[in-house]
């Protein structure tokens, strides 16, 4: 692979220019495929083999009409102060607002509150409850502009409107939070190379990566079903990984160049080909750990999980792709201007000890056991409140204090309990059922005697076939509370014993419990298979046992420390103020196993370019400790540069509106803090300190059946050396024959 790359990276310097038009022309391709082809997203969780999808699949069967996946509104009207909502003056207000919803296209049914008595007990407000035929995002301008209608006739008539629900709902905007990652990452850049244009090529390559992987799931909405969160995950991660991997390729460029190489296009083109053949040769083997610890979320069979999974896999791949491409292609574009004007006119020594890497390595290599246990004493304090994680889906319960959603939450919240903002939805199918109403007070005797039933509404029947039944059940407890989620256990227990009714649970609330509990169930398997991988993978690189097996536990480590500070802030509510969390509470479901996927590949990214440098100095005879230094000397700069970037680019998707998007920055940002300056920049040197030459232990049966992978390429460099080498001899023997 590393003669391949090596290549790879010299044909794409010498054709430059046919390198940079094909990209142009592929750029040009998913941009017109993104404008032809691009629809709506879909909001929509579905989860196969589930009883709650079971259920709602029943619905859309056999009551299409009840439009169980449309988006829906809930609409508070608020008394002005020291009057009551049912006041003459205040009902006209109410329907007259009501009324701008008559005849409009794509609303299903609009429940006066009057009629229905959505009415506070203490008569302070009224709730309307709005249902459209189509989910959020498929609605037209026209419906929400109705919507908005009502609001602004009733605070016109001196009533506050608030507004839950999704059909407001806005997709997510991250805009603001790529723009502040990226100005963070070209302040790293700018100081790492010292140059403006050196500083703009890793921008400049991760944004093309970005906008062509946003380009082309755009265009994948007209074949697929794609989650509005979709493009937001592949971008956070497009953004971080494709500055990273030319980053890492074009430090070991300039690495390469000497006083000789700088002046000629030869010299520049054999410096990027080797370039290309050792750290192209890292990027895309940590590239592809990252893409398949992605792809290996399928295991969870969620869907809407698995498409952005792809999405984020394939955005990854596409970031190497272009890292050993495009790169060589601009390096030679741009020439000597890559280097600062001082180093274009004198011999270049990047590879010269860093005096800050090498002094930091000293320190570990003369006190590893006081540094290990404290790096392990402290990511095991940070971790602990992973001990008491909850998971669950966002509602409006967790959006920001002062949107419309959390609002009309709390508002419905205080008037009727917090269970009426999720209400369960119990399906039963009657097929066979001669009498509706005798099920349905079967239902109610064993429902209503149930801790944390706070009501049981009335029937809704399909007419006129009469062979299905919907009763809402409002919880005493909010839809992301745990009692909510024991409660469903409940009644699913009961109901699935001696009922002659065939009874399912679902609604909103249901799905988000199976979801959460689905991948709770998924976890560990899947942490097993990533651990297990990792292990493998890191026995091929690093061929030593104990090595593996402290990267594999540092992995681990990193993983459990970020949950805990994630639950910590974002759960408990510690620091909250300064994180910008307004409501504490139960952590995102898809969080653990995502982070678990996308930490494992990052992890691996600083550990294959920190150690392999050690190993490589261990291996031409340097003395365990001195390689630690050594390797520390060489590499240190760029790895930490590289995590600065990514934590810079994760933690700025904490000014992200969307509830869903904060707590996947700040995880991450915690996640590549904790692994790339305590694991592998204390612990890792601390063990290898520790364990001296055993670290590099390999029984002699293993190493010879294993493949050699030659991930930095260390064969193909001394390869080229001694061709160097010998090409001198030649030319200097000939010299001295003339």
């Amino acid at each position: 692979m590393a003669t391949f790359l090596y290549r790879l990276g010299r044909g794409a310097y010498r054709k430059f220019w046919l390198v940079i038009g094909l990209w142009l022309a592929v750029a040009v391709g998913v941009g017109i495929a993104s404008a032809q082809l691009s629809e709506e997203t879909d909001p929509s969780f579905s989860i196969p083999g589930t009883e709650s999808q079971e259920a709602f699949d029943l619905i859309d069967e056999r009551f299409p009409e009840f439009n169980a996946d449309g988006a829906t509104a809930n609409v508070v009207f608020v008394a002005p102060d020291g009057e009551k909502i049912t006041a003459e003056q205040n009902v006209v207000a109410v329907q007259e607002s009501l009324a701008h919803m008559d005849g409009v296209d794509q609303v299903a049914a609009v429940q006066d509150p009057f009629e229905n008595e959505l009415i506070a007990p203490d008569q302070s407000l009224a709730v309307a409850k709005i249902s459209f035929d189509e989910p959020t995002f498929n609605l037209t301008d026209g419906a929400t502009d109705s919507l908005e209608s009502v609001v602004d006739a009733g605070e016109e008539s001196d009533l506050r409107v608030e507004v839950g629900g999704d059909a407001l709902m806005s997709e997510p905007d991250v805009g603001s939070s790529e723009i502040i990652g990226i100005a963070v990452a070209a302040v790293v850049l700018i100081i790492t190379f010292g140059t403006f244009v050196a500083a703009g090529l890793p921008l400049l390559t991760a944004v093309l990566g970005v906008g062509l992987s946003t380009a082309a799931i755009a265009a994948a909405t007209a074949f697929a079903d794609v989650n509005e969160s979709t493009g937001t995950l592949a971008t956070m991660l497009g953004l971080a990984v494709g500055i990273d991997y030319a980053l890492f390729i074009l430090f070991r460029y300039r690495s390469e160049l000497n006083a000789d190489t700088v002046t000629s296009h030869d010299g520049r083109a054999d410096a990027i080909g080797r370039a290309n053949g050792t750290a192209g040769g890292a990027v895309v083997f940590a590239g592809l750990i990252v893409a398949i610890a992605l792809l290996g979320l399928s295991v969870v069979r969620i869907p809407f999980l698995t498409t952005m999974a792809i999405a984020a896999a394939a955005t990854i791949v596409l970031a190497v792709v272009i890292a050993i491409t495009l790169l060589p292609a601009l390096a030679r574009l741009l020439g000597k201007r890559i280097l600062p004007g001082k180093q274009r006119r004198q011999a270049v020594d990047a590879e010269k000890p860093n005096p800050a890497g090498g002094r930091w390595a000293g320190f570990v290599s003369r006190h590893p056991v006081l540094l290990g246990v404290a790096a392990l004493i402290g990511l095991g304090t940070i971790a602990y409140p992973m001990t008491d994680l909850e998971l669950a889906l966002p509602d409006d319960g967790m959006a920001n204090e002062d949107t419309m959603q959390r609002q009309a939450y709390d508002l419905i919240a205080d008037a009727f309990g917090p269970g009426f903002n999720g209400p369960l939805m119990v399906v039963g199918d009657m097929d066979g059922q001669e009498d509706p109403q005798a099920a349905y007070a079967e239902l109610k005797s064993e429902l209503e005697p149930l801790d944390g039933v706070a009501v049981v509404g009335d029937p809704i029947v399909n007419q006129p076939d009469n062979d299905m039944m919907i009763v809402s059940v409002s919880p005493t407890t909010g839809p992301a509370d745990h009692e909510t989620t024991e409660l469903v256990d409940d009644i699913r227990s009961i109901l699935g014993d001696g009922t002659t009714v065939d009874w399912s649970v679902t609604g909103q609330t249901a799905i988000n419990i199976d979801v959460s509990q689905r991948i709770l169930d998924s976890l560990l398997p899947y942490l097993a298979i990533v651990v297990g991988l990792a292990f493998v993978l890191l026995v091929l690189v690093f061929r030593s046992i104990l090595v593996p097996l402290a990267a594999t536990f540092g992995f681990l480590l990193s993983v459990f420390a970020a949950f805990g500070a994630l639950v910590a802030v974002f759960q408990w509510g510690w620091a909250s103020s300064i994180f910008g969390v307004d409501q504490p509470g139960p952590i995102m479901s898809v969080m653990p196993i995502i982070m678990v996927g996308i930490v494992f590949g990052l992890a691996m990214d600083y550990q294959i370019f920190l150690v392999t440098r050690i190993r490589e100095a261990y291996v031409h005879g340097e003395d365990p400790v001195q390689a630690i230094i050594t390797g520390f000397a060489l590499t240190a700069r760029v790895v930490v540069a590289a995590a600065l970037i990514m934590i810079s680019v994760f933690a700025a998707f904490l000014l992200s509106d969307e509830s869903m998007i904060p707590p996947i920055g700040f995880g991450l940002a915690a996640a590549v803090l904790f692994d790339a300056f305590v694991v592998r920049m204390a612990l890792m040197p601390a063990f290898l300190a520790v364990t001296k030459k055993a670290a590099w232990w390999l029984p002699g049966w293993l190493d010879r059946v294993l493949p050699n992978f030659d991930v930095e390429g260390e064969r193909l460099v001394e390869r080229l050396d001694h061709a160097s080498e010998d090409a001198h001899e030649r030319q200097t023997t000939a010299t001295a024959a003339s």
